[in-house]
């Protein structure tokens, strides 16, 4: 058998995909996305600079809005993270008393 002990001829033979890369896709899927969003409101505005500027509206409303509330987010994550650290620090203390108990009566 000349083709590798296979049955069918080269040309029905499917060829193997690889998946590809995620990150790539989610990249192609958002620039679609964007691109899409970009001709409708091209078409509604009736010009692809107003269309555009409506986006940039969006986004620097966004941007605004992450950098208004980063600071506040930052400051509560931080006293959660003390807060768990304080807690961590009483539990490794109490299993240690625990253990030295456990160890004198022996």
């Amino acid at each position: 058998m000349a083709d590798g002990g296979e049955h069918s001829p080269v040309w029905a033979r499917k060829k193997r995909r690889s998946g590809g890369n995620p990150i790539i896709g989610v990249i192609v899927t958002l620039l679609a996305v964007f691109g899409v969003l970009t001709a409708v409101l091209g078409i509604k505005e009736r010009s692809l600079a107003e269309g555009g500027a409506i986006m940039d509206g969006w986004i620097a409303q966004g941007v605004a809005l992450v950098k208004g509330e980063g600071p506040r987010v930052a400051d509560e994550a931080a006293e959660a993270a003390g807060a768990a650290a304080g807690k961590a620090g009483d539990a490794a203390q109490a299993g240690a008393a625990a253990a030295s108990e456990e160890l004198k009566k022996q």
